[in-house]
């Protein structure tokens, strides 16, 4: 088994994030020895979505503002309508986003948490998946997208949706131990 102890983990989110897109991954990755922390635009808690519900919160730990690339050994990206489409308009969460890949350093995204991505210019070149109705956005940045459960290409990884969620988790955990 891969571990993650000494790994700090950033799980970028805003309210409107997928609720088993932060959830899972969050389990996941704290079994696996990390140390996760919730990165959103505000203080306080952020609400998830299920079954296009508002459901249960989560408290946030750090605001973007304040997150430096540099405290943390990777970023995770849930999905979930709204929460990418906010974090992509914001000019400190894409800033964020863009630092890991300036470092090199292991970005994972689920769904529809690509969306950020575009926004932060990385996606060109980049071999991905994500869920199909923003498949055509992603192919527009120049990313060659497939309909796969999960791709990683280089330092990023990505999955389709939460029935993904096994997959994506266990290649995530494998690609942030290295």
């Amino acid at each position: 088994m891969n571990t993650l102890e000494n790994k700090k983990i950033a799980v970028l989110a805003t309210d409107g994030y997928e609720q088993s897109e932060l959830e899972s991954p969050v389990k996941a990755l704290k079994e696996a020895g990390a140390t996760v922390e919730i990165i959103s635009l505000k203080a306080g808690q952020i609400k998830s979505m299920k079954d296009h519900e508002w459901s249960d919160p989560v408290d946030v730990d750090q605001t973007v503002d304040h997150a430096k690339e540099s405290d943390y050994d990777a970023l995770v990206l849930p999905g979930g309508v709204i929460n990418p489409d906010t974090l992509r308009n914001d000019e400190n969460a894409v800033k964020f986003v863009k630092s890991f890949f300036s470092a090199n350093k292991p970005v994972a995204a689920i769904c529809h948490g690509p969306q950020t991505l575009i926004n932060a210019d990385v996606v060109k070149g980049k071999k991905m998946t994500s869920y199909k109705s923003i498949s055509q956005d992603l192919k527009n940045a120049g990313a060659a997208w497939e309909d796969s459960e999960v791709i990683t290409d280089g330092n990023l990884t990505t999955s389709r949706n939460p029935g993904d969620l096994p997959a994506f988790n266990k290649r995530i955990i494998e690609e942030f131990s290295k």
